[in-house]
């Protein structure tokens, strides 16, 4: 009886993960349009608020290079974790705590006008991202608990914390009872780049990132230990590269780039610590990074098509009435056909006949 085997192909374009990104985004606008279908909206207009009608003007492409900023530090600090093999997935609680840190900084220095209050409010907040994440390093290199449940279940203590602060230690007190801190001064505050949009300047922050990581990935001694321990752990072990170093260098860094995505948020578009600190980037990063290939040029790109898929989804609702879950599905959509894409264009389907079955048993 034939039998079916899964194998890597023996060669692979150079060109592979371009076309994987792009079949899966065509494959992604063919599901869309039959959500919309459905919704009883033409599939043309429904793509075009997703993904036009946001470009058309100043205002659409600020706001997506808003959302692009923390989607761009995010995913850029969990690929370099992922490329290792440590699955940080809560890159969200992370986020939460950098927030938070940068806050109370705001907060004590209520009216400050020192030139150093921004940059001391990104220290802190990149510093209480990596000390987050750092309790999960602790725990997978001494005990090894799985580091993917740990984050995540931190991020739920994480946004718990924060429900705490701002209904009550850090909640305005000529706020009206709204679960919010007191506005940031102009001092903490990241200057805005285009006028006439919220986009500021925490983008450059985004793209330095990106920077140090291709460097990091392609030209550093600690970037290719990584790497060898995320292909091959036996042999980084035998190279006598530590397993410990890894994981704790991993989830440090990713926590400290979320950390700063945090620091973005409230020192930027929100001017404030809020309960609604974050719409799921820590969450959607993971599908950034993903969709980028885990390379940093890759992630620069689909951080930017993910911040546009946010942004036309509020379009889309406002335009032609679908649910806001759409932006959801979208996301969903991009991933599952991403992963479907990359198995197909890396590995391929075997047929084994009886005949070959046979030629390779051994002999009696």
């Amino acid at each position: 009886m034939a039998r079916f085997v899964i194998e890597a192909r023996p060669e692979r374009s150079a060109w592979a993960p371009v076309q994987v990104a792009l079949l899966a985004l065509i494959l992604t606008c063919i599901g869309g349009s039959v959500l919309f279908i459905i919704y009883g909206v033409s599939p043309l207009k429904g793509l075009d608020a997703i993904f036009i009608d946001p470009l058309r003007s100043t205002y659409g492409i600020g706001e997506v290079l808003l959302k692009m900023a923390p989607l761009l530090l995010i995913a850029q600090g969990l690929a370099i974790g992922f490329r290792a093999q440590i699955w940080n997935i809560g890159a969200e609680g992370q986020l939460i705590l950098g927030a938070i840190a940068a806050s109370l900084l705001a907060i004590q220095f209520e009216g400050s006008t020192s030139p150093l209050l921004l940059p001391g409010m990104i220290v802190v907040g990149m510093v209480a991202g990596m000390a987050w994440a750092g309790i999960a390093a602790f725990l997978r290199a001494q005990f090894n608990a799985n580091e993917i449940l740990v984050t995540f279940m931190l991020s739920s203590v994480a946004l718990q914390l924060l429900y705490f602060l701002v209904t009550g230690p850090l909640r305005d007190p000529s706020g009206f009872n709204f679960p919010q801190s007191i506005r940031f001064d102009q001092a903490a505050m990241f200057p805005i780049l285009i006028p006439g949009t919220r986009v500021n300047a925490s983008l450059f922050i985004g793209l330095f990132v990106t920077v140090v990581a291709l460097v990091f990935v392609q030209r550093s001694l600690a970037g290719y230990k990584l790497s060898v321990g995320g292909i091959a752990p036996r042999a980084a072990t035998y190279a006598g590269f530590s397993s410990k170093r890894t994981i704790w260098l991993a989830l440090l860094i990713s926590g400290g780039a979320a950390g700063l995505a945090g620091v973005g948020e409230v020192a930027g578009s929100l001017g404030m610590l809020q309960r609604n600190v974050s719409p799921g980037y820590g969450y959607a990063g993971i599908i950034v990074a993903v969709l980028g290939g885990l390379h940093p040029i890759g992630i620069l790109f689909a951080s930017a098509l993910m911040a546009l898929v946010y942004v036309g989804g509020d379009f889309a609702l406002l335009s032609v009435g679908v649910p806001n879950a759409v932006t959801d599905i979208f996301q969903g959509m991009l991933l599952t056909f991403y992963l479907a894409c990359s198995f197909l264009l890396t590995s391929r389907i075997r047929r084994i006949t009886p005949e070959a079955i046979a030629s390779e048993a051994p002999a009696e």
